[in-house]
């Protein structure tokens, strides 16, 4: 018999697991073409951890861009021009080695993908032909294209993990304003109609974490056909 699992339940898109969009202030990317704003209010958005900049472009347009640390109101913001300072936005090649920088492009032209939490950098490596090496926040090391796009500085905001929640209740309405699933409840501390491995009677289920190769949607928990499969063996070796 198929289980009605988390999983399956926030896959169908129903209202309970659906993102309050009245939360967020709008899209906060890059813009296309190159021009000058000015910084009109630091705001704050339920949907992002970093402070906001609503900025007025050159051409009128009215945006919103992820506030640096040090930046103020009145400050003006460059894309895609100027010297690099804090808050400049200008194309990976044009980046000396060694830069702080955040919102980071993974296409050329996409807003920014990289780099966007609050307290947050990425840091410019080497470059290798038309490829620019950047350090990720997260330690990892990827390969941009030199006309991707991103910000000169930190992002702003970077004490925010160091008040802690104190509640659950507090906890629990932060992470439904983002749409994230919370608390996480292992399979095991399930109950066996919720969960293959749940049940009450053991917290050793007798039944391997390997999903069968065919097994039905409501059976297909564990380890996905795993590449080896088995218990780890040390090899005898006979004596003569």
């Amino acid at each position: 018999m198929g289980k009605s699992l988390i999983q399956q339940k926030r896959g169908k898109g129903g209202p309970t697991w659906r993102a309050n969009g009245f939360n967020s202030e709008g899209d906060v990317k890059l813009p296309v073409t190159s021009q000058n704003g000015i910084v009109l209010d630091i705001i704050t958005s339920r949907f992002h951890s970093a402070p906001l900049l609503q900025v007025k472009f050159d051409d009128g347009e009215m945006g919103l861009l992820i506030a640096p640390e040090g930046i103020k109101v009145g400050d003006t913001v460059a894309v895609g021009m100027g010297e690099p300072s804090i808050g400049t936005t200008l194309t990976l090649g044009e980046m000396p080695e060694g830069s702080l920088i955040y919102n980071v492009e993974s296409r050329p032209g996409d807003g920014g993908k990289f780099a966007r939490g609050s307290g947050v950098a990425a840091r410019v490596l080497s470059r290798q032909g038309n490829q620019i090496t950047v350090m990720l926040p997260s330690k990892k090391k990827r390969d941009f294209h030199e006309n991707c796009r991103a910000s000169i500085g930190t992002v702003a905001g970077g004490g925010r993990l160091e008040k802690p929640f104190v509640k659950a209740g507090k906890k629990f309405h932060a992470m439904k304003s983002k749409n994230r699933y919370w608390p996480k409840v292992v399979a095991a501390a399930m109950n066996a109609v919720d969960h293959p491995f749940g049940g009450h009677r053991t917290s050793r289920k007798g039944r391997p974490t390997i999903a069968p190769k065919n097994a039905p949607p409501g059976r297909m928990v564990g380890m996905i056909r795993p590449r080896k499969t088995g218990r780890a063996r040390g090899v005898r070796v006979r004596k003569s």
